[in-house]
């Protein structure tokens, strides 16, 4: 759809008039280039009418803005007043006043919305109309207005801010004064519970739309609840730890038993003095044991020297022990993880690869685990390695020349892969047998969100920060530049109480509100080298990738970039089978898939069971050979033939699938061909063998004329 297309059908009517003309400064370039040249007359009525387009749109935007703050004020103030109210005087405050709270929240959060709509939407007309500009007049336009842009930034609100405050003031009203409390780390403890995490990309436009959704279910999780929120709060940064090998790297991405990450973390900016030393180790579902993630607190100034081996353990956990904040044992098992670290990183000879910075909000109730969301965005990897010749951390424990100044243009591009995505996480921790709420099931459902199974910013910066050293890569990463974005559900969004305006839908238009049901989404749990640039591997696989997210995105990209006829097919589990794909020279391109050794004994039931049908047809072979007739003895050559293709088929299929799962390919393990062909060559040889005794009873020969002998004679 061309820009002008989507700006009629996606602009929020009461805002109109205050949209980028976007057709009459199309109009004012057609006419302009009317006489076959573009004057310097035309040139500044172009640039007038744009000047004139910014000034009513950034004018707009921060009254809107500050209207919204207000009425966020007076929101505080009505909540506060009705709750202490409703404390001294119960019976002076009924049901309806909190549900007009919350209906004048929701109509604010409808205003959150629509702000961030039309910001998004209007920086997108001026860049489009400048870069017609700049293509059809051959002059240059863009530099010089990127800085009237920046000087009038009305895409650059944050609002962070906002969220966090509504999020507080929705909980309030929500539950009735009485917001739950407790430590957003409890939960973890009850049995017999099920932890499913997943993981998605949000395209920027739908940044803060989903961040509204999610608040009106789960409040803003906020640690220091006295403080004011800043930026800064939100930032984590973490420093991932690997060799000249990367043998942590391909660990984690071929999901190897035992595969471990090993990285620095901390929160908030530069100043912060407790870093999180954290180990990941990966554990394949066989062996019975979850995958788990372990750190300890360890004090910035100490760091260095523990890495090296100078600062002991024993030294690193003294303060602990005699503080007796923790249980002896709670304290020799993080001695252990120390030490267990601290030997890793020596014997590995392990050193700063990759720094992951974000900054992140995240939604759960304190003190229950069961649903906990967290949206990560300004995601940037930058290489903190020395593998090039350039000593980046200059001995210490991470690089000091940038800290969470996001973008960090002080880095030049080799250095930084800013990714184009915010990255959402869903941890569910449900009982067996229960399901995860209906609300989260339609939001990973909704068109907000685009699947990504394992998806790994250790992984992601890696391959993209080191190609030269990186020949394994993950299945996202040729997907990379294609629009992950998803025509609109209009049943889904945020929308405006109707008693509060027109009752309209914010995104197209429509009323009402309908919820559609979640599709189940397979979650892959393994990981497979799968093709190699060198050569091509073709599995059959004939079903289309028109509705298969991320992973058809990708084979699209393959399509696209190598004129191949790319299929795609996926099964429950998350199995993923690709077809006559072919990849850059060097590269080997990793997908999910799921191997799990009980797929071992299913192999080989398989083939006693084929081995048994083949024992069965030879035993028919044999019967007709000993007891038949002549013919039947004839027809017995067919079932001999039939009964030892069959052996030999399963021979070779068994080692077919077991060389495949050892190597944990992603094939087809179901076997369209073989009982097919087993079930043609029976009903051939029945067939012939009918076909014989019918002919020779007719003719009389045979056994001179009397009864004919069936199959086996009784």
């Amino acid at each position: 759809m061309k820009f002008g297309e989507q700006l009629k059908t996606s602009l929020i009517k009461d805002y109109f008039y205050y949209y980028i003309a976007y057709d009459d400064l199309k109009y004012e370039l057609s006419k302009g280039l009317s006489s076959n040249s573009w004057s310097d007359v035309a040139e500044e009525r172009f640039v007038t009418l744009l000047e004139s387009e910014l000034d009513k749109v950034y004018t707009f935007q921060r009254v809107k803005s500050t209207e919204i703050n207000r009425r966020i004020t007076q929101a505080e103030k009505d909540v506060e007043r009705v709750i202490e109210q409703s404390e001294t005087n119960p019976n002076s405050v009924d049901e309806q006043q909190f549900e007009d709270l919350e209906e004048d929240l929701s109509s604010v959060i409808a205003d959150v919305h629509d702000m961030a709509k039309f910001a998004q939407l209007n920086y997108t007309g001026f860049q489009k109309i400048i870069k017609k500009h700049d293509k059809l007049t051959g002059w240059t336009l863009k530099p010089i207005f990127a800085a009237r842009l920046n000087s009038k930034p009305f895409f650059n609100e944050n609002y962070d801010v906002l969220v966090v405050k509504l999020s507080k003031l929705y909980d309030l009203v929500r539950t009735r004064g009485h917001p739950v409390v407790g430590d957003s780390s409890a939960g973890g403890s009850q049995q017999n519970f099920v932890r499913q995490t997943t993981k998605y990309w949000v395209h920027p436009n739908n940044i803060t739309e989903l961040k509204l959704i999610i608040l009106k279910h789960l409040p803003v999780l906020v640690f220091n609840a006295k403080k004011e929120f800043e930026r800064e709060d939100s930032a984590i940064t973490s420093i991932y730890y690997d060799n000249s090998h990367l043998d942590l790297y391909l660990g984690r991405l071929e999901k190897s038993e035992g595969a471990e990450a090993i990285r620095l973390r901390w929160y908030g900016g530069m100043s912060s003095d407790t870093i999180f030393v954290e180990r990941k180790t990966h554990r394949e579902d066989w062996t019975g044991e979850k995958s788990v993630k372990a750190r300890f607190p360890l004090k910035e100034k100490y760091v260095n020297d523990f890495l090296s081996g100078k600062y002991s353990v024993e030294q690193a956990f003294a303060k602990m022990r005699k503080e007796k904040k923790k249980s002896i044992k709670e304290i020799e098992n993080l001695e252990a993880l120390a030490s267990e670290i601290q030997y890793r990183v020596i014997s590995k000879k392990l050193r700063p690869v990759v720094r992951s910075f974000y900054n992140r909000t995240a939604f759960q109730l304190p003190g229950d685990a069961r649903v906990r969301i967290s949206l990560d965005t300004e995601l940037s990897m930058i290489r903190e390695d020395n593998f090039d010749g350039l000593d980046r951390s200059h001995k210490n424990w991470r690089r000091m020349d940038i800290g969470v100044d996001w973008p960090f243009n002080q880095l030049p591009p080799k250095d930084i892969e800013r990714f184009p995505y915010a990255v959402l996480e869903v941890k569910l921790q449900t009982q067996l047998g229960q399901e995860p709420p209906q609300w989260v099931r339609d939001l990973v459902s909704s068109h907000l969100v685009e699947a990504v199974p394992k998806f790994s910013k250790f992984i992601h910066g890696t391959a993209v920060l080191l190609p030269d050293m990186v020949k394994l890569i993950p299945f996202w990463l040729p997907q990379m530049d294609v629009d992950i974005r998803k025509p609109s559900q209009q049943s889904y969004g945020i929308e405006r109480p109707v008693s509060q305006g027109t009752g309209v839908d914010l995104e197209a238009g429509n009323t009402g509100s309908v919820h559609f049901q979640a599709s189940a989404h397979p979650h892959a749990t393994e990981a497979t080298r799968l093709l190699t640039g060198s050569g091509e591997y073709s599995p059959n696989a004939s079903t289309t990738d028109a509705h298969l997210g991320l992973v058809g995105k990708a084979i699209a990209w393959f399509r696209k970039a190598f004129a191949l006829d790319v299929q795609v097919a996926t099964e429950p589990d998350g199995t993923v089978y690709l077809e006559n794909i072919k990849l850059p020279p060097g590269k080997t391109l990793c997908v999910p898939v799921r191997i799990e050794p009980k797929v071992y004994f299913a192999n080989e039931r398989t083939f006693l069971a084929w081995v048994e049908i083949g024992i069965l047809l030879s035993a028919v072979a044999g019967g007709l050979l000993n007891y038949g007739n002549d013919i039947a003895v004839q027809a017995s050559i067919g079932f001999f033939l039939v009964a030892f293709g069959t052996i030999i088929y399963a021979i070779f299929i068994y080692l077919y699938r077991m060389h495949a799962i050892r190597n944990k390919l992603a094939i087809r393990y179901d076997d369209q061909i073989g009982p097919l062909i087993i079930c043609v060559a029976l009903a051939a040889a029945l067939g012939v063998n009918f076909v014989f005794q019918f002919w020779a009873g007719g003719t009389g020969g045979g056994n001179g004329g009397g009864p004919r002998p069936t199959l086996i004679s009784q």
